[in-house]
Order: structure tokens, then C-alpha cells, then sequence
């Protein structure tokens, strides 16, 4: 049996129009039955979420196997992510290199939270996290969940 919640994003409510350019709740489904998919294929159980740009859930998804910390954990990367416009990977190389940096709000440095950008990497929507396997495994089945839905995790600065 397959626990999952999808929750729609409140976003509209403080960006009306504006916010065209965000993750809707089937673009964020779609994100989490890519990595679903990949997770599958690898033989791999993660808890997945994925936050829209102002740092509120659109969908998580606990695959079987994992605790509630588990996709606790993915949701506070998804949440860091989504606050800090840069993958946790970076996080962790930031609180290496920035002291202090690990205690800032909302820093997680731990890899596994990824940003999501519009396909062309020009626009900043959201972000998705995994959390249940090792940090390069999380990574990578989000990589994977972001890539099948169409969109990218690198920023095109062009």
C-alpha cells in the first residue's frame, strides 16, 4: 500500500497572476512519480516532496519502507531548497566553507534537496526533495523525477 498526500499550493493567494510561473499540483505529481519511477527501477524506497518557490508543499509522497522521519526530513530539504534558491548539496559545501552558515534558518546540509527550474533553467519554480536512501541516491532520483516532468535542476544564468 502506497501512502500518499497531495496538497495543492496556496501560492495564487499571494501572488495571484503574477505567479504564472510556479509549480502546479500535477506538475508536482508529476516530479514525484518520475522519482517514484526511478526509485522503482533501482530497486530504492525514498519519502519525496515537492515545494513551490514560497516554500509551501504541493505534493509528498512516502514510498513504502520509510519512516515519518524520513519524509519529514525530505520536506525540510524541499522547504531549504525552496527558501534558499540553491540545492542542500550546496548547503553543505556553504556551512564547509561560511562559519556559521549550517545555523542560518532553514539550512539543511544534507544532499537530497534540489532546486526545480522551468525547462530553458531560466525560471526559479520550486524545489523537490528525497530523503530514506544514501544522500547521492536521494539526489538522484530527484534529478530523475524533475527531468521526467519536463524541467530541469540547473539554472541557466543566460
Amino acid at each position: 500500500m502506497k501512502t500518499m498526500i497531495t496538497i495543492t499550493a496556496i501560492t495564487g493567494l499571494f501572488a495571484g497572476a503574477a505567479n504564472a510561473q510556479a509549480l502546479s499540483a500535477v506538475q508536482a505529481q508529476s516530479i514525484i512519480d518520475g522519482c517514484r519511477a526511478f526509485a522503482i527501477e533501482n530497486g530504492r524506497s525514498h519519502a519525496i516532496a515537492v515545494y513551490d518557490k514560497a516554500g509551501a508543499p504541493i505534493a509528498v509522497l512516502r514510498m513504502d519502507g520509510n519512516s515519518a522521519g524520513a519524509t519529514l526530513f525530505s520536506m525540510e530539504k524541499a522547504k531549504a531548497v525552496a527558501m534558499w534558491g540553491f540545492a542542500t548539496a550546496g548547503m553543505e559545501e556553504g556551512a564547509k566553507n561560511t562559519p556559521g552558515f549550517q545555523f542560518a534558518p532553514g539550512v539543511v546540509t544534507v544532499p537530497g534537496g534540489v532546486p526545480v527550474y522551468s525547462s530553458d533553467g531560466k525560471t526559479f519554480l520550486g524545489a523537490a526533495a528525497a530523503s530514506g536512501e544514501a544522500p547521492v541516491n536521494d539526489v538522484a532520483c530527484v534529478e530523475a523525477g524533475i527531468k521526467v516532468a519536463g524541467f530541469t535542476h540547473v539554472r541557466n544564468r543566460q
